[in-house]
């Protein structure tokens, strides 16, 4: 609005009037009116910052890292079929100290952890060739309005030598990965201490150094029960900061995430060549979102987020929940040692193999694991990402996305959605808008064919989703 003033008027300024100052006064509550009603009806939006989280990062300690990393070093091997019925060495000592831990931190707070085994018997594997009981311990925090929505932490018990079936040598595993382990652990110790909307779960998975198995009998069993698993992060091997390349560093991480799902069908392939979703499975959304939390959270953190299942040809205890569909990601050092990994206690020509105590950085165990508890937080603290997103727009000048909204108890906590885009060629979302509690929203004069787009809820206080790329490709699941 504005206000044209003939050059009479101009004089009257200088000297103004009674009349003429009531008809400015009259006229400026007008202009005032029209602001108040315009800000009255605009979108209210939640905060961005959550200083809880912050609280959060601040607790995860060092020292009970080294003492919780220091005691399953001390069992001498957590090797998957070594001895099950000492107190002192073997993985079953191991696994009955963490059922132990767990135990003690549901304790402290009044039972609110679920302490389970999870079990299956292998034989004639190429690395079990016996019959051999592989342990899961699960330490299940339920949440309070969507318990059946999961978030997973998971670090692997197990370790071994140069020779895989070698279960009888001493295999500290103290980087990879007690390390994982501790920081399960610890995320409990800190973590249980809030109540949280989805359920998180902390798990020390076995078998991993001989085949994955305790990952597929965990997500076989989510699978079975109906999880609705919206991430797993696995961490294998979160102490080291020396690589074997010289590089000494304690500010980077990486994340891998695959970057189109391995359980897409031939028809859902069809439609990704034509609407994009190569880079956007609901795992690379997952590490774009650990890579905001180091970047709003932890301080003297950069995640470098590794456009990969794993490192080159290798392996970790996620793929078997992406083998099912499962969002997962693993988080790890930058710079891996492998004079530290697999191999037998030795040393020659002056060069000192093995994994142990010596090579962990407990300051940046607990870097990794702070990020680790406050991305677990925040996402159970945010409504369930939203569900079946759906966009048009081809051959429009405007682009218009669309999503499910959740009912009932899992509706508690949201207050509306934000939509996302970004340029095709940018690794992370660049712009967005929130755009209050509905289901459809269209951008106007944003061409659908020059970025991607997303959609990700938001709770009343703030905490938000991972972002959902529409379509299959994208997709986070329903609300089962």
């Amino acid at each position: 609005m504005s206000l044209q003033l003939s050059p009479q008027a101009h004089v009257k300024l200088k000297r103004p009037s009674a009349i003429y100052t009531k008809s400015i006064s009259l006229i400026t509550s007008a202009i005032c009116a029209t602001f108040v009603s315009t800000a009255a009806s605009a979108v209210q939006v939640p905060p961005s910052e959550q200083l809880v989280l912050r609280d959060i990062q601040k607790q995860i300690s060092a020292e009970r890292l080294k003492q919780d990393v220091t005691k399953l070093v001390s069992f001498g091997t957590r090797h998957t079929l070594s001895e099950t019925k000492s107190d002192s060495r073997g993985i079953g000592a191991a696994r009955r100290w963490i059922k132990t831990e767990f135990e003690k931190i549901s304790a402290e707070c009044g039972g609110c952890l679920e302490v389970v085994y999870q079990k299956r018997t292998f034989s004639g594997e190429t690395r079990i060739p016996n019959p051999t009981e592989v342990v899961n311990v699960l330490a299940i925090q339920r949440g309070k309005t969507d318990p059946n929505r999961y978030i997973v932490m998971s670090g692997d018990i197990d370790s071994r030598v140069s020779d895989p079936l070698d279960f009888t040598s001493d295999s500290p595993g103290a980087n990879d990965n007690a390390t994982g382990v501790a920081g399960a652990i610890e995320a409990a110790r800190v973590l249980s201490q809030y109540k949280f909307d989805g359920t998180i779960v902390y798990a020390a998975l076995s078998g991993e150094e001989q085949g994955l198995f305790g990952g597929k009998i965990m997500a076989d069993i989510a699978k079975q029960e109906n999880w609705r698993v919206e991430a797993v992060i696995n961490n294998d091997m979160i102490g080291n900061i020396e690589g074997i390349n010289g590089v000494i560093n304690n500010t980077t991480a990486r994340v891998f995430s695959e970057g189109v799902r391995v359980v897409e069908t031939p028809e859902e392939a069809r439609l990704r060549r034509f609407t994009g979703g190569e880079v956007d499975s609901p795992s690379r959304n997952v590490a774009r979102y650990i890579d905001k939390v180091a970047d709003d959270y932890i301080p003297n953190l950069d995640v470098m987020m590794v456009y990969r299942l794993d490192r080159f040809r290798r392996g970790g205890h996620h793929r078997p929940f992406n083998e099912v569909g499962f969002p997962a990601v693993r988080i790890m050092e930058t710079n891996e040692h492998y004079d530290r990994q697999h191999q037998d206690l030795r040393t020659e020509n002056g060069r000192e193999y093995g994994d142990v105590l010596a090579g962990v950085d407990f300051d940046f165990n607990a870097k990794l694991t702070s990020l680790n508890a406050v991305t677990m937080a925040s996402m159970a603290w945010a409504p369930a990402p939203p569900a079946n997103v759906q966009i048009k727009g081809a051959v429009q000048p405007s682009t218009t996305l669309s999503w499910q909204k959740p009912t009932g108890k899992m509706a508690e906590n949201l207050a509306g959605y934000r939509i996302h885009w970004r340029l095709t060629t940018e690794p992370t979302w660049t712009k967005s808008q929130y755009v209050g509690d509905v289901s459809e929203f269209t951008l106007e004069n944003i061409v659908i064919d020059n970025y991607f787009f997303g959609v990700s809820s938001v709770a009343k206080d703030g905490f938000e989703s991972p972002v959902v790329f529409p379509g299959p490709a994208g997709s986070f699941g329903g609300y089962n």
